[in-house]
């Protein structure tokens, strides 16, 4: 299958339940760390060098073929926090049904069954951009984008910012988003042959205390 599955992929209109996630946005705008276009693209460009490259390592290992169920022990032990687990493991289930409806594979039912309550979701993005026909690399380019398209949507929901302003934070990240990809496939072709602890576990501990202060709001417009 050609580049053009990657589209499909990457598409936010995919329902893959996306949407209803910030990607730690939520809590930063409360917090006063995201107030405008250039505080949104600060907290981009950390999230994609932390918790993006390591969900863009993952996804390029399953579509690499690597063992989805050593990935997800991976993903669990380079997510501290519970919320983000719970998050991370909801959008995998979410995923995986719009994936093996899109793309029926045979991996895929099977990881279902391993997984009931859901797989962490870059071991399914990657599973399933190997279902579409695509490579690691366009798997750590769908984990990466995703990891700052998200926040760049809901901060246009959530602080009314100018969409125009939001889509040039990304336009401006594009460059480092096509180098972390880079070293998240190379980093999965090393743990083909040196194994799981080849891949990055690069840390964003903001994001994971601000993920556990947001699990307990009793109101809030995104899940996570």
């Amino acid at each position: 299958m050609g580049r053009a599955a990657l589209l499909v992929l990457a598409d936010g209109r995919f329902p893959a339940g996306g949407h209803a996630h910030s990607g730690g946005a939520e809590a930063a705008c409360k917090a006063g760390r995201i107030h405008d276009a250039a505080s949104l693209e600060d907290f981009c460009r950390g999230r994609l060098h932390t918790a993006g490259l390591t969900a863009a390592a993952l996804a390029a290992a399953a579509a690499l073929g690597l063992d989805p169920a050593v990935l997800d022990a991976a993903a669990d032990a380079r997510t501290p926090s519970p919320a983000l687990r719970t998050a991370a493991r909801r959008l995998g289930r979410q995923l995986l049904r719009a994936a093996r409806a899109t793309w029926p594979a045979a991996e895929l039912d099977a990881l279902a069954t391993a997984f009931p309550r859901g797989a962490h979701q870059p071991v399914v993005l990657g599973l399933t951009a190997r279902a579409a026909g695509l490579g690691p690399l366009d798997a750590a380019h769908a984990a990466a984008y995703e990891s700052i398209g998200g926040p760049a949507t809901a901060t246009v929901r959530l602080l009314g910012l100018d969409p125009f302003e939001a889509s040039g934070v990304l336009a401006r990240l594009a460059p480092e988003l096509d180098d972390v990809a880079a070293r998240a496939a190379r980093a999965a072709h090393r743990a083909r042959l040196e194994g799981p602890d080849a891949l990055p576990a690069a840390s964003s501990p903001l994001l994971d205390i601000a993920a556990e202060v947001h699990a307990g709001w009793p109101v809030r417009l995104f899940a996570s």
